[in-house]
């Protein structure tokens, strides 16, 4: 298969997918979000047994992080998606731009349970729509996708999600004086970011080298240095 082919085949996944339940809240601008999914797919053997009438049901979390202003100069990573998620996630990039700064968003996947049933997934998903509105669940979401690029459509609803918050996110953090450029060309939110972590490093709640991950993505670590060796220092006592 040439990457081409390949990649036609993530396109494909991708247009495939239906975000079925939509979560009822936008994502939170200043802490994390929590979304629980259910996606439903037809078996890949599907196509080949005529007789066969089963749904395969994926449940897991998704954690949205709190959103970032970032810049090209910053780098960042998902966690817990495979190759065939991360080249979905390059054709986005490509397509609005790699060096495009705004607002950045991280998220971790948490698969939980994989059943496959016996009934077809219109039933499926009429009995989990009655059961997440008899929980009255706001964060709960169903998607259908495709059996052997589901995590493809689990980012897909992801890109989507995110599409829907970004202006509710921006106008928060705007009237909050969090969208404009500090000096050395970082963010005054990303600064406020890191006065958070010196705070935590100094109480013992994060590991110095995470404050240290974060300066050396914004190219600061000469400029905190001398307080970054302070806590770490005062820490040791």
């Amino acid at each position: 298969m040439t990457i081409d082919d390949y990649d036609e085949r993530v396109e494909q996944a991708a247009r495939h997918t239906e975000i079925l339940r939509h979560p009822r809240q936008h994502l939170s601008t200043f802490g994390i979000t929590n979304i629980y999914y259910y996606l439903i797919t037809e078996p890949v053997y599907s196509d080949l047994v005529d007789s066969a009438n089963e749904t395969v049901i994926r449940e897991g979390r998704v954690i949205a992080e709190r959103p970032k202003i970032v810049t090209p100069y910053y780098l960042t990573h998902l966690e817990g998606f495979s190759y065939d998620a991360r080249r979905y996630f390059d054709m986005l990039l490509r397509m609005h731009g790699p060096d495009t700064p705004g607002l950045f968003y991280t998220y971790k996947n948490e698969p939980k349970e994989l059943n496959i049933v016996s009934d077809s997934w219109q039933l499926v998903i009429e009995k989990l729509n009655k059961q997440i509105d008899e929980k009255g669940d706001p964060m709960t979401s169903i998607i259908k996708g495709q059996d052997d690029l589901w995590d493809v459509s689990l980012l897909k609803f992801i890109y989507e999600i995110t599409s829907r918050s970004l202006q509710s996110n921006i106008a928060q953090l705007g009237s909050r004086g969090l969208l404009g450029m500090s000096h050395g060309g970082i963010p005054v939110e990303a600064r406020q970011r890191i006065e958070e972590l010196f705070d935590k490093v100094a109480q013992g709640e994060v590991p110095a080298h995470e404050l240290e991950e974060e300066l050396n993505r914004w190219g600061a670590f000469h400029e905190y240095q001398d307080r970054f060796f302070d806590v770490v220092k005062r820490g040791k006592k």
